[in-house]
Formats: C-alpha cells, structure tokens, sequence
C-alpha cells in the first residue's frame, strides 16, 4: 500500500520542531548500529563466499548515507527548508539506486569464478538481530515521515524495514545453501537489487512503500 507524502511542509509548530528532532536522534542511532553491521556483515559475507551477505552488508552502508541525509535535512537552518526537504528525498532515492549495479556486477563476477556460499554463524547472528530491530526503527521513522510530511524520513524508515526483509531472505538463502541450494544465494541478491530499484523510483517520486 503507498501512501504519497505531501511536498509542502507544514507549519514549524512546537510539536513538529519535536518530531523533527526525534527524527534526527533516530537517524544517528541507526547510523552507530549500521557501522556495527555493515562491518560484521562484510566480514561474514567475504569469509563465506556469499554475495547476499556481502550485497546485505553494502546495503547497511547506503541505508546509512540515507539516515546521514535525513541528519543533514533536520540540522540548523535546513530544519525549516522545504527546498533542503526535496533534495533530502531525491537523494535518498539515489541511496536506493547505488546498491542494484553493485549486486548484479558480483553476481557476475562469482558465478564466473564458481564461488559457492558456505555456511556463516556470524552471518546468522548478525541478520538475525537486523531482522528484529529494523522494523521498530523503520516504523517509528516511517510514522514521524508522516507527521512531518517528510518523505525523506519515511523513506529512510522504509530502508530500515526494506533492511528487515533483507534480513530474512539472506537467513533463508543462507539456510537453503546449507542443505545444497547452491543457487539461492545468487538468486537472492539479484532480487535485492530489484527491489532496490523499485524503492528509489517511489522514493524519488514522493512515494513511501508499506512492506
């Protein structure tokens, strides 16, 4: 269901001048968990061999140049801008579109040179925690994107829960390589990068997407 988020900014009241610092709050506690994450999932992923984990760990670095981005749009005097509220929407959708060609060129790449995933404890471990934790950032954010009529806010919060599905389909991945599904791997990272590509596109146009 998507739900388009208005361009005019409303009224700095009070109450938006709160939420709007709430937002930045969120967006640098996601970037201390995202650091952490991004550096574990990169490690488990090139010591597995598995594109998804890896594909999963350079995704925790573009969804941490969207909440940079949203920090950007809510500092100082940007805070009132609408002008600074449309280039923080454009360019998290362009956050969305660095992951896809990363993806697709190391599917490539490990296919060619018969790479095959193996099983990764830290790669459980780390997803697994992503998995229950980004939906309760992606939702707060997505509910403050509202409230501010900021869609550059709600689509960080649609990354975080865009993060959570990733999550799931790297453990699956990660599961079926285990019982021989060589295949899944791969498959999973170039669904990411479709999906990547369809959320920069309703990012760009002022669209939020409820996964």
């Amino acid at each position: 269901m998507a739900d388009q988020m208005v361009s005019a900014r409303p009224a700095t009241t009070d109450e938006w001048l709160r939420d709007a610092r709430r937002a930045r709050t969120l967006s640098l506690a996601t970037l201390a968990w995202l650091g952490a994450e991004s550096a574990l999932g990169l490690a488990a992923g090139l010591g597995s061999h598995s594109v998804a984990l890896i594909g999963w760990g350079v995704s925790s670095l573009v969804e941490a140049l969207a909440s940079l981005i949203v920090v950007w749009r809510f500092t100082g005097s940007r805070t009132h801008s609408a002008d600074a509220e449309d280039k923080a929407r454009k360019a998290v959708a362009i956050s969305f579109w660095l992951l896809a060609p990363y993806l697709l060129v190391h599917v490539a790449h490990d296919l060619e040179a018969g790479h095959r995933a193996v099983p990764s404890v830290l790669g459980i471990v780390v997803t697994s925690v992503s998995l229950v934790s980004m939906p309760l950032l992606g939702r707060a954010k997505r509910r403050l994107g509202a409230r501010l009529h900021s869609a550059a806010t709600s689509g960080e919060g649609t990354q975080n829960l865009l993060c959570a599905l990733l999550a799931a389909g790297v453990l699956a991945g990660l599961g079926l390589n285990a019982i021989g599904c060589w295949w899944a791997d791969p498959v999973m990272a170039v669904l990411l990068a479709a999906v990547a590509v369809r959320e920069g596109r309703k990012a760009w146009r002022g669209h939020s997407c409820c996964h």
